[in-house]
């Protein structure tokens, strides 16, 4: 081979010495960058000259090699080393790590879809996952309970501050002991008004009779007036229950004030005697209205003066207890606050009363009301449910009824029908120690929702990005997904830590994290480069030294062809 042949091999060294140290440089300069996977470039010879062929070996001859000159290296490939990075906490929320194989998919409207392993993501303008170019991060969405709905990808929102969530409450468990040796209730509290009579000696006012038609029978002034709104504060067990107003028209009737008395005081009118009768008064032709409550001590009921009055302190009524009245027996009272579809505080208070003992256990009646019932076919109900429960001699629930209540929030906004489970399941009814405390049973936990608002997010292993609201609740937002390939170094690098597909590559397989060879996500963490620092500087040392030598190679046989030709002249 010429002279002229060995410069141009030098030549050849020059340029890939010159490549792989252009990739050592790039290596180094991105030691630090997220996710950064390093290259290496590989050299092969260039094609060889032919000086001789060779020869097969014959009887007089043993055969010879084949003499070739190569003419220089040139860069064969190169390649991305794609082994996992170490991972480094960071504390962010919306930084991702992918732990094992697998990209993350990216998307936007100039490049389409891309794929990268940098997940230093953070939340846009309109609570949108997004890369640091900008780009979408790809994902399934989920419905609007919360279930992840696989198959076609989406946007991922995360919105911080601006969701919220509510439930409302389908059971409610109760705990506690009712006392099994305590008095059976053995009556209610008994009210009566004064004397009520017809206006002008008309006879005896009836159900049917209206308000404004009534006089008090020891004074014959009028007891009501038309246009008259009147508050009704009763009181149950010595606290106030919740006032209602009752307003009186010209057809305003003795019934419409029954059915008044007995909704506010959410009796049990189902029961032979309970509820608001009429009966004879002691002066001619007069009744008096009677209410008789709920049995049991705890459903022991007064009306104090002044209990029923207009503004101006008018009472049309005035209420005295009966001689029969004795609200007695083993009862207890307790108060639940559940929540309707809104998210809006429903106030249940439920007594229990010892209805019957017996040699099979005992047995007792519970009453729930709710000053928050809003049913338009019967206004200002407050009764919401009422039934019984079985225990067998070990104070263990046997049966139940009645436990599903209907509380209806008509006109709220929020669902018409609010239905409830009382689950008994955690009450007992044994006798009590000597002090004898008492019954007492509370609300152990219900499963209704107040409203709450998204504030912060976390991210599984598999993807699944579940949302924390400010009352306790956790609903799922999505899942992110990963791109597999069977050639990741086809990959076309776009810089920026972004890559795409290529017939090289193949298709990319898209799933849910950690499944179909994707691995696993590690919130709250970066994956950082794979560069190996001493790796680089050792090659950064060898590539200088190939280039040095592959100089010399130029030098030297530059001299040489000066020297023949001065061996010319």
């Amino acid at each position: 081979m010429s002279l002229t042949g060995a410069l141009y091999t030098g030549l050849s060294g020059l340029s890939v010495n010159q490549t792989e140290m252009n990739v050592v440089g790039n290596n180094i300069a991105n030691v630090n960058t997220v996710a950064f996977k390093s290259s290496s470039a590989v050299f092969s010879p260039q094609f060889y000259v032919t000086n001789q062929a060779g020869s097969a070996p014959d009887g007089n001859f043993g055969g010879s090699n084949p003499s070739q000159t190569g003419l220089g290296a040139q860069v064969a490939a190169i390649t991305q080393n794609f082994t996992q990075g170490t991972i480094q906490p960071t504390g962010n929320d919306t930084d991702m790590a992918i732990n094992g194989a697998g990209f993350f998919v990216t998307q936007d409207a100039a490049n389409g879809q891309q794929f990268t392993r940098a997940g230093s993501f953070t939340l846009n303008a309109n609570d949108q996952l997004v890369t640091s170019s900008g780009s979408y991060v790809q994902g399934y969405g989920t419905t609007s309970a919360g279930t992840v709905i696989p198959g076609t990808l989406q946007n991922l929102t995360i919105p911080l501050g601006s969701e919220t969530i509510a439930k409302a409450t389908s059971t409610a468990s109760l705990t506690g002991n009712l006392a099994a040796d305590g008095t059976v209730a053995g009556g209610s509290s008994v009210l009566d008004t004064q004397d009520l009579t017809l206006a002008g000696g008309a006879g005896t006012p009836t159900a049917a009779s209206t308000l404004t038609s009534l006089v008090t029978a020891s004074s014959g002034a009028a007891a009501f007036t038309s246009g008259q709104v009147l508050t009704f504060t009763p009181e149950r067990d010595g606290s106030a229950l919740p006032s209602e107003t009752f307003t009186v028209t010209p057809t305003s009737t003795v019934a419409d004030l029954q059915t008044f008395f007995n909704n506010s005081l959410g009796i049990d009118t189902s029961v032979a005697g309970a509820g608001t009768n009429i009966i004879a008064g002691t002066a001619p032709n007069s009744i008096d209205l009677q209410i008789t409550g709920n049995s049991g001590a705890d459903n022991a009921l007064t009306i104090p003066s002044g209990s029923f009055a207009d503004a101006a302190g008018n009472t049309p009524l005035t209420f005295t207890a009966d001689p029969t009245s004795d609200p007695t027996g083993e009862s207890t009272t307790t108060s639940m606050t559940l929540y309707d579809s809104l998210g809006s505080p429903v106030t249940v208070n439920l007594t229990t009363v010892l209805q019957s003992t017996s040699n099979a256990g005992t047995s007792w009646k519970f009453y729930a009301t709710s000053a928050n019932n809003e049913d338009p076919a019967n206004p200002g109900g407050t009764l919401v449910g009422t039934g019984t429960l079985n225990f067998n001699t070990a104070g263990q629930l046997t049966s139940e009824t009645g436990n599903d209540l209907t509380i209806h929030r008509s006109g709220t906004g929020a669902q018409a029908l609010m239905p409830v489970t009382l689950d008994f399941s955690g009450v007992s009814a044994l006798s009590e120690d000597a002090a004898h405390t008492g019954s007492s049973i509370s609300m152990s936990t219900q499963d209704g929702i107040q409203i709450g608002t998204l504030t912060s997010f976390s991210v599984g292993a598999d993807g699944i990005i579940t949302g924390s609201f400010d009352n306790g609740d956790t609903k799922t937002l999505g899942q992110l997904a990963l791109a597999t390939f069977n050639n990741p170094n086809g990959l076309n690098d776009l810089g920026g830590n972004n890559y795409a597909a290529s017939t090289s590559s193949g298709t990319p397989v898209i799933a849910a994290a950690d499944r179909l060879g994707g691995g696993t996500i590690q919130s709250g963490s970066l994956e950082q480069s794979n560069v190996d620092l001493s790796t680089e500087f050792t090659n950064m040392i060898v590539a200088s030294t190939g280039f040095s030598a592959a100089s010399r190679v130029i030098s030297t046989s530059d001299q040489m062809l000066t020297d023949l030709l001065n061996s010319q002249h």
